[in-house]
C-alpha cells in the first residue's frame, strides 16, 4: 500500500516539474495534440462560415454580373495588391517567430511577432484608407448607397465611369465587398490582438523547446486568415 502511494506521489512529482502542462493532461505532448486537433476543428468552422458567404458572392454574381463588372470598377487594385503582399509577407514573419519558439529563440521570436504585428496594422489602415474613399464617394451598401456627383471620373484603371451606365441593384455590390471585407478585417484585429498577447508572453521567456504551443496555434490561426484575403483579393478586385 505504502508503496503504491509512493508511486503516485512520484508521479505527480514529474507532472509538476512540467509547469505548462494542464491537470487534464498526461503529459505536454498530449496537451499539445489536443490543442492543434482543437484548432483545426475551429479553423474548419471558419472556413465553413466563409464558404456561405462565398456561396452568397457566387449567386449575386451569376444573376448580377453587369453590376460586378461596373462596380468594381470602384475598389482600388493597387491597395489591394499591396495588402495581399502585406499579408503573405505577414505569413512568412508569423511561421518563422512559429520556428523561433520551437529552437528557444527569444529575440528573433519577439522580432519576428512584432513584424508580423506591423504587417496586420499597415494592412488595417491600407483598408481604412480605401473605406473612407468609399464614404468619401458615398459607394457603400443597400439604401445608402447613393454615389455623388462628383466620384464619377476616371476609374482606378483610368477608364471613365459615367452615371448613366450604372446598372440597376449596383449596391448589391458594394453590400458583400463591406460584408467579406469587414468579417475578414474583424479576424484580423482579433489576430493583432492574439499577437500582442504572444509578444507579452514572449518577453517574459515563456515559449522554448518544451512549450511553443499557444504560438504555434495562433500562428495556424493567422494562416488562415491571410488565405482568406487570397481568394477575396480577385473575387473582389479582379473580376473580369
Amino acid at each position: 500500500m505504502s508503496q503504491a502511494i509512493d508511486s503516485i506521489h512520484g508521479d505527480q512529482g514529474q507532472l509538476s516539474h512540467e509547469p505548462h502542462v494542464a491537470h487534464h493532461f498526461e503529459s505536454a505532448e498530449q496537451q499539445y495534440d489536443s490543442a492543434k486537433l482543437g484548432m483545426w476543428v475551429f479553423l474548419v468552422t471558419e472556413i465553413l462560415f466563409f464558404s456561405g458567404l462565398f456561396c452568397v458572392y457566387a449567386v449575386y454574381r451569376s444573376l448580377h454580373p453587369e453590376v460586378f463588372l461596373y462596380a468594381h470598377q470602384w475598389l482600388d487594385k493597387g491597395l489591394g495588391a499591396l495588402n495581399t503582399v502585406v499579408l503573405i509577407i505577414s505569413s512568412f514573419t508569423m511561421a518563422w517567430a512559429v520556428r523561433n519558439a520551437q529552437l528557444g529563440q527569444k529575440k528573433a521570436l519577439m522580432i519576428n511577432l512584432t513584424l508580423t504585428l506591423v504587417c496586420a496594422g499597415t494592412f488595417m489602415g491600407i483598408k481604412a484608407k480605401e473605406y473612407s474613399q468609399k464614404f468619401e464617394h458615398g459607394t457603400t451598401w443597400g439604401a445608402s448607397f447613393h454615389p455623388h456627383d462628383n466620384a464619377f471620373g476616371e476609374t482606378h484603371d483610368g477608364g471613365e465611369l459615367k452615371k448613366e451606365d450604372m446598372p440597376p441593384n449596383t449596391q448589391l455590390f458594394f453590400s458583400i465587398y463591406f460584408a467579406l471585407t469587414g468579417l475578414h478585417g474583424l479576424h484580423v484585429l482579433i489576430g493583432m490582438g492574439l499577437i500582442l498577447w504572444l509578444l507579452v508572453r514572449a518577453a517574459k521567456g515563456t515559449f522554448g523547446p518544451e512549450y511553443f504551443t499557444p504560438v504555434d496555434i495562433v500562428g495556424l490561426y493567422w494562416h488562415l486568415v491571410d488565405l482568406i484575403w487570397i481568394f477575396l483579393f480577385p473575387l473582389l478586385y479582379l473580376i473580369h
